[in-house]
């Protein structure tokens, strides 16, 4: 059972954070990186380069179930950011701008990179071909 709740977790959590990548690479890398510095947030160009990467690279990852570690480390620190320079000092309820939405990816991105993939996984296929393992 609990390879089975690891590996919907992945898919859903891999399907919501591909779909806002892809969102943002649709409407273009510097109408994204714009955003951002409206936001405030620092160095808007390296921060929208990062959340595409861990959004569409760590998305594609945690689907496959491979370096689920280090895909949930990536989105952790980007949800970790949208927190600090979007979210922080707001209420819970995401409809009034809060961080519900950021925060319930990030600590899921969390529980994945500490507990891995599950036995459901390319990890650990990948995992059980190693010497160690055979």
């Amino acid at each position: 059972m609990r390879d089975v709740a690891l590996l919907v977790a992945r898919l859903g959590l891999g399907v919501v954070l591909l779909t806002h990548g892809l969102d943002k690479l649709d409407q273009g890398f510097g109408t994204t990186a714009d955003g951002f510095a409206a936001m405030g947030i620092p160095a808007p160009e390296a921060a929208a380069a990062y959340a595409l990467v861990a959004e569409i690279g760590g998305g594609a990852l945690f689907i496959a179930g491979l370096l689920t570690p280090v895909a949930g480390l990536l989105v952790v620190g980007q949800m970790a950011g949208a927190f600090w320079f979007v979210h922080r000092g707001t209420e819970v309820m995401a409809a009034a701008g809060g961080w519900e939405l950021v925060g319930v990816i990030g600590f899921l991105a969390l529980v994945l990179a500490a507990t891995g993939a599950g036995r459901i996984s390319l990890d650990a296929l990948i995992g059980r071909r190693t010497p160690a393992t055979a």
